[in-house]
């Protein structure tokens, strides 16, 4: 074997293993933000606001319907305001921004009651999760009625 095919095996498979690497991670980042975002959803049926204390960033901005919500109206919302009967999230697509940075999109139906007035039965999510002290935190929730 000659020197140059040699050197082009080797830069093969060091190429197809630094990609199956960025792979991992990309897919390992997507279960991580999965599993956090369906754990919000449950925290909100459960009326536990700890869930977004702990999981949104300071400055976290909820958009719906209703209007633009900050954190703090957000958690007193899901204690005192909301009562939700069921809920199935869809399947969940992501785009990664950067590799602190990943938008989740997914369709949702739901059924219950925020505030006195019923929930749109099946809306469109988009959320934004940034990473910040190694930890990945919401940071933007937008949701839109599917008619």
């Amino acid at each position: 074997m000659t020197p140059i095919k040699l050197i082009i095996i080797i830069t093969a498979i060091f190429f197809i293993g630094s990609m199956s690497s960025c792979m991992d991670k990309k897919t390992s980042v997507e279960q991580t933000i999965m599993n956090l975002d369906k754990a919000g959803w449950e925290a909100w049926k459960n009326n536990d606001g700890t869930w977004f204390e702990k999981n949104t960033t300071k400055n976290f901005t909820s958009i719906s319907a209703s209007g633009v919500g900050n954190k703090e109206q957000v958690i007193n919302s899901t204690i005192n305001d909301c009562k939700v009967d069921h809920y199935n999230l869809g399947e969940m697509e992501f785009q990664h921004l950067s590799d602190t940075s990943v938008v989740l999109t997914y369709i949702v139906d739901q059924e219950g009651v925020c505030g006195g007035v019923k929930l749109d039965s099946k809306i469109r999510v988009s959320a934004h999760y940034i990473k910040q002290n190694k930890q990945w935190l919401e940071e933007l929730y937008i949701e839109s009625k599917i008619e």
